[in-house]
C-alpha cells in the first residue's frame, strides 16, 4: 500500500487573534544534469564522446556515480523548508528513458515513487528534457511534446529539444508545466540570440494555446533557458515580469529577475554569473488568497557539497569533468526550484 505523505506547513498567526492556519507546501524544481548518457553509443546521436571507448572514457561505474550523484540532489532540493523531496523535476541533457528510469529508481529517490513523463528529442547529440512529477502528488492529464523547428543562413534544419508540455492535477486544481532547453550560446550570445528568440516564441504559442482553452489556467514553465531573465527572449518576447506589481491578468512573473540583479547565478563562465535556469508562471499564481496554489517564494539550490571548494572555479558549480579531465562531480549548473501554498480547508 503506497503512502501518501502530504507535506503541512504550520503557521501561527496568534498575536493578530487569529487562528493558526496550516498549509500544504508543494516544491517546483529544474535541473540540468549535464551530460546523462549511458555508456551505449547510439548509431543515431553525436554521443560517441560519451561511451567507454569515446573521449571521456564514459564507463558504467563513472555512469553509476553521476546517477548516484544527480538523485543525491534531487532529494534535497528545498528539503531544509520542505522536509521532503520535490513534488515536480523538469530535467534537460537527459539521454533517453533508460537513464530517467535508473535516476527514480535509485535508493536516494526510490521511495519518493516517481512518474517519468519524456519523448525523444531531435537534438543532434540525442539530449532530451523530461518531467519527474511524485504520483502521490500530481495527477496527469495531458502531455504534449512541441518540436522547436530552426534553420541556419544557408536553411539548413538545426536539431535542438523539444518544448515538452504536462497538464495534470494538483491539489484538486488543473496546472501546466513546460519544460524547455533552450539553444545554446554557441559562436556568441548575439549571434545565437535569434534562436532562443524562437523558442520564446514557441514558448508564448504554447502558452497562449493553453490559455485559449481555459484562461484561468496555471501555468509554470521552467528551463535552462540560455538566456538571462533580463534578455530579449524573456522580456521583448515572453514579455516577463519581475515585480508583482507590474502583473496584470495576461502577464508572466519571473521571480528570478529580482534575484539576477542581486547577482544571483545558476551557472559561472568566464568569471562572470548567469541565472539561465529559471521557472516563470503566469499571474494567477501570485496572489495573497491562499485558497487555492499560489506562488510563495523561489530560489537556487547550491549548498557547498556540489560546488567546487578550491582552485580557481571555487564556488562554481561541481561538474561531471573539468579541463577535460574527470571530477567526479554533478553538474555545471545549479538547480532552480520555487515553493507553492495553498491553505488547507
Amino acid at each position: 500500500m503506497r503512502l501518501l505523505i502530504c507535506l503541512l506547513v504550520l503557521i501561527s498567526t496568534s498575536l493578530y487573534g487569529q487562528k493558526s492556519k496550516t498549509y500544504t507546501l508543494r516544491t517546483i524544481a529544474f535541473y540540468n544534469c549535464e551530460n546523462l548518457f549511458d555508456t551505449v553509443n547510439d548509431s543515431l546521436t553525436f554521443d560517441d564522446d560519451r561511451t567507454p571507448e569515446g573521449r571521456y572514457h564514459w564507463t558504467q561505474e563513472r555512469y553509476l556515480q553521476k546517477v548516484e550523484n544527480l538523485s543525491n540532489v534531487i532529494s534535497k532540493i528545498g528539503e531544509d523548508t520542505s522536509k521532503t523531496s520535490p513534488d515536480i523535476v523538469g530535467l534537460c541533457e537527459v539521454e533517453n528513458l533508460d537513464v530517467l528510469e535508473d535516476l527514480v529508481q535509485h535508493p536516494n529517490l526510490k521511495e519518493k515513487d516517481y512518474g517519468i513523463i519524456h519523448f525523444d528529442s531531435p537534438d543532434a547529440r540525442g539530449i532530451d528534457v523530461a518531467l519527474l512529477y511524485k504520483k502521490a502528488t500530481f495527477i496527469p492529464s495531458s502531455f504534449k511534446s512541441h518540436r522547436l523547428l530552426l534553420f541556419d543562413e544557408m536553411s539548413e534544419r538545426k536539431y535542438t529539444r523539444d518544448q515538452l508540455v504536462v497538464g495534470g492535477t494538483m491539489d484538486r486544481e488543473n496546472i501546466y508545466f513546460i519544460v524547455n532547453h533552450w539553444p545554446s550560446r554557441r559562436g556568441g550570445a548575439a549571434k545565437s540570440s535569434p534562436l532562443r528568440v524562437r523558442a520564446a516564441l514557441l514558448n508564448k504559442r504554447i502558452i497562449d494555446s493553453i490559455q485559449k482553452l481555459d484562461l484561468d489556467a496555471k501555468i509554470i514553465a521552467m528551463g535552462d533557458l540560455n538566456d538571462d531573465p533580463i534578455d530579449n527572449s524573456l522580456k521583448k518576447i515572453l514579455k516577463t515580469k519581475g515585480k508583482k506589481r507590474q502583473l496584470d491578468s495576461l502577464s508572466l512573473f519571473n521571480p528570478m529577475e529580482a534575484m539576477f540583479k542581486k547577482g544571483v547565478g545558476s551557472l559561472a563562465y568566464r568569471d562572470k554569473w548567469n541565472l539561465f535556469d529559471q521557472l516563470f508562471m503566469t499571474s494567477n499564481l501570485v496572489t495573497e488568497d491562499r485558497t487555492t496554489l499560489s506562488f510563495w517564494k523561489a530560489g537556487i539550490f547550491a549548498p557547498a557539497f556540489i560546488r567546487t571548494d578550491k582552485g580557481r572555479f571555487k564556488g562554481y558549480p561541481l561538474r561531471t569533468y573539468s579541463g577535460g579531465s574527470y571530477t567526479s562531480g554533478y553538474s555545471d549548473h545549479f538547480p532552480a526550484y520555487l515553493f507553492l501554498l495553498k491553505e488547507v480547508e
